[in-house]
């Protein structure tokens, strides 16, 4: 066989061993009949499931593979991320007892070949791109400033919903006004960790970029207070996870989830479309499981880390149907089929792309003063919250004559709308800037 064509004469040959009702074939037995090295054959294999042409069954050496028998799909060159998701649909509504126990496929991220590979149909991926992407040149991150309170809301409430929490949007803004209070309620804490997140992620990710500490930050922050090992949180996990309802068992080895979560974001930090790489953190993190708990939360948030650096609409998950994000989830863990999840993401970052252009189309063009001197803006916000006066630190900023009256100006407007709900941008504690306010705005005038 032709590597070019693997994909699509590994289909030929399992839909020719379905038709004849023989036994099943196992990667082996495809290895041999391709003539190609396993890992390519793997590779294959992993496209093919993950574009719904072919299903699994078993697992380990004896898990064999058979073509799915859906409309058209056996008549077509397979592509990666094509969304057939009418198969994946049946046989994820088969009762747990008579699905195949599926286990952690390493080749899914493994195989992956960023700017080659693709787990979202290429023409979305570029489409979506092109829509969510802000006109202009701007710095990492802004679109994420322009929208933060917006941003702090809707990803906190739509995440958490899918958790299962149960507080009402309107109780989620009166709670985010408040701030942290002394009450042990386990719904308002996951609601106030979504808020701490997004905001780490607004403030950090433009300087440090997609990491593995960035992302075991994230979970840290999520999870502060609602694990029960105080050195859990942020920590590869060293207990043994099930999937309830699912068939799928996680890997179980702490060094192996430490070495998986590295290659995933190392090939998600390589991927140039946002949106491809959006789609791939987010299904990756939650495949991989590599913590003890909030792993879908992590991976909802993780999933932004690229839309941010690249000025795209956030992905908030809105309007998202638990049941139906469920599913999508389950194609993934149990055949590495992201049809439902592409069909998902693609509905609901459309809704965010609608959410947030309508926001930033409230701020109109950006000021190029705030843009080009964002540091020492923030320096300066800082400074005066700090006890220092805007009167004295004002030759210290070292902005050319050209420029200097209306950078006064946008410092002094700044101030005049600091709050504790949007002191994030400046790294200030909620506590500082409540005080400063209360003591009528000092050193701003």
């Amino acid at each position: 066989m032709a590597n070019r064509s693997l994909p699509g004469e590994i289909l030929a040959l399992l839909r020719a061993r379905s038709i004849d009702a023989g036994r099943l074939p196992t990667a082996g037995d495809i290895t041999v009949a391709a003539g190609a090295s396993r890992s390519t054959v793997n590779r294959a294999l992993v496209r093919l499931l993950a574009g719904g042409f072919i299903e699994r069954s078993g697992r380990g050496p004896g898990t064999r593979y058979r073509a799915v028998v859906a409309s058209g799909i056996a008549e077509r060159a397979p592509a990666v991320g094509v969304r057939e998701s009418r198969g994946l649909r049946d046989y994820l509504a088969r009762p747990l007892a008579s699905r195949a126990p599926a286990a952690y496929q390493r080749d899914f991220a493994e195989g992956y070949e960023p700017n080659e590979s693709s787990l979202l149909p290429a023409d979305l991926a570029l489409a979506l791109r092109r829509d969510g992407r802000a006109p202009g040149q701007q710095p990492a991150g802004t679109v994420a400033r322009k929208v933060l309170e917006q941003l702090l809301i809707d990803l906190s409430w739509h995440s958490s919903r899918l958790e299962g929490n149960r507080t009402s949007l309107l109780d989620t803004r009166a709670l985010f006004e408040r701030g942290r209070t002394g009450a042990n309620d386990p719904e308002a804490i996951m609601l106030l960790n979504h808020k701490d997140a997004i905001q780490f992620l607004v403030d950090v990710v433009p300087e440090q970029g997609i990491t593995v500490p960035v992302v075991r930050n994230l979970h840290a922050l999520l999870m502060q207070g609602l694990l029960d090992e105080p050195g859990a949180p942020g920590a590869i996990r060293r207990r043994i996870v099930s999937i309830e309802g699912s068939t799928y068992q996680p890997l179980q080895i702490p060094s192996l989830l430490a070495e998986m979560l590295d290659v995933v974001v190392a090939k998600a930090r390589l991927i140039h479309n946002p949106l491809e790489a959006a789609f791939f953190l987010w299904l990756n993190v939650a495949y991989l499981q590599p913590f003890e708990d909030g792993n879908k939360r992590t991976s909802r948030l993780a999933a932004n880390l690229p839309l941010l650096l690249h000025n795209c609409a956030p992905l908030s998950f809105l309007d998202v149907d638990v049941d139906d994000y469920a599913r999508a989830m389950l194609g993934v863990y149990e055949q590495c089929n992201v049809a439902l999840a592409a069909e998902l993401f693609e509905a609901t970052y459309r809704r965010s792309i609608r959410q947030y252009h309508a926001a930033l189309t409230a701020f109109g063009t950006p000021d190029p003063i705030r843009t080009r001197y964002r540091d020492e803006l923030a320096d300066l916000v800082r400074r005066v919250v700090a006890g220092e006066s805007i009167a004295d630190l004002a030759s210290l900023a070292g902005v050319p004559d050209a420029d200097f009256a209306p950078f006064i100006r946008v410092v002094r407007d700044e101030l005049l709308h600091l709050e504790v709900y949007n002191c994030a941008r400046y790294r200030l504690g909620f506590s500082q800037v409540e005080r400063w306010i209360a003591a009528g705005r000092p050193g701003s005038g």
